[in-house]
């Protein structure tokens, strides 16, 4: 008798509890929440989190507040999102350095990428733009190699952060191409770019959301695109693997992801949000004029995205002896 009593109260406590956590997800979010992006302001991650964090912040009833908290390739941004309270209400917009890349670069990190945080949804994915400054004296990717190859060590490629994808894709083309060219770090991609722009560093691998505008006007020289598949935002331009060195994929993407914890029920809300964020028409538009190839994937599907990309990128370190000591 009492053993059924017992059994009886331990199921109405569990009753009680999913109640309570259901309650407590349909009030989230209950304060400003804040999205944490690991580069600086003005950059591809930020203006596209800006763009997703006005509408979820429509859509959720709260603040969305945009904090930069750039250094370590992502990996201060990270840590602070991995630290905080897993209610909802710290998010990160992570990329392929910090949740597919930085676990092989660095010798630590304060952060495990795939227990420390739930995926919510792959945003969208960007192609870089392998771009130079005006002034060097080539037009093509291969005057570039020859070029590379007749000055050994005295061209300089920017990126916006050590073990960013733009350093990678970087290290990647050295490797694959046989160049020596030398990495200059910069602490996000705008400061990278704005000296490419003004000749201090020769050239980059700049995502085409921070480098399309600049195309055009002539201020930086378009070569080659990373991505497998030309971009529809240059259509015209040709793909690396294209132009001779097969294989060569160095895509960027960024997904939301919180705190491990953090309730099932709220990154369901999370997760319809950013769903309904990504299909609405006047995001579509302004992501896409950034060269955002939208995604929005459950979080699973972006679960299993991360996985794959680990040892992708972990084999792009390996081989190019980028790893920080």
């Amino acid at each position: 008798m009492l053993k059924k009593l017992s059994m009886h109260l331990s199921g109405i406590a569990a009753a009680l509890f999913l109640a309570f956590a259901f309650t407590s997800a349909q009030a989230y979010p209950t304060k400003p929440v804040t999205l944490v992006v690991a580069f600086t302001p003005g950059g591809p991650s930020d203006v596209l989190s800006r763009i997703v964090g006005k509408k979820l912040q429509e859509l959720l009833g709260q603040t969305f507040i945009i904090e930069n908290r750039p250094g370590a390739g992502g990996n201060i941004a990270a840590e602070q999102v991995a630290r905080a309270a897993p209610d909802g209400h710290t998010l990160l917009m992570g990329n392929n350095s910090i949740l597919a890349t930085n676990a092989a670069l660095y010798k630590k990190i304060n952060f495990d990428p795939e227990k420390d945080f739930i995926p919510i949804s792959l945003v969208g994915t960007q192609a870089n733009i392998l771009v130079v400054n005006p002034t060097v004296p080539v037009k093509s990717m291969a005057e570039l190699i020859a070029l590379a190859k007749a000055n050994p060590g005295k061209l300089n490629f920017a990126s916006s952060g050590h073990g960013a994808a733009a350093h990678l894709s970087g290290e990647l083309f050295k490797s694959e191409a046989k160049v020596d060219i030398v990495h200059v770090a910069y602490k996000g991609a705008a400061p990278a770019l704005q000296d490419v722009i003004a000749g201090h560093v020769q050239l980059m691998f700049a995502t085409a959301a921070s480098v399309v505008g600049h195309i055009k006007t002539e201020k930086v020289r378009a070569l080659a695109v990373t991505t497998p598949k030309r971009t529809a935002v240059l259509p015209e331009l040709a793909t690396i693997d294209e132009l001779g060195i097969k294989g060569f994929d160095a895509t960027t993407w960024h997904g939301l992801v919180a705190p491990a914890g953090t309730p099932r029920e709220v990154i369901a809300i999370l997760h319809e949000a950013t769903i309904k964020t990504l299909n609405d028409p006047v995001v579509r538009k302004q992501l896409m004029d950034l060269g955002v190839d939208i995604v929005g994937n459950s979080p699973r599907e972006f679960e299993t995205y991360i996985k794959a990309e680990i040892p992708k990128w972990t084999a792009v370190v390996k081989t190019s002896g980028a790893k920080v000591e």
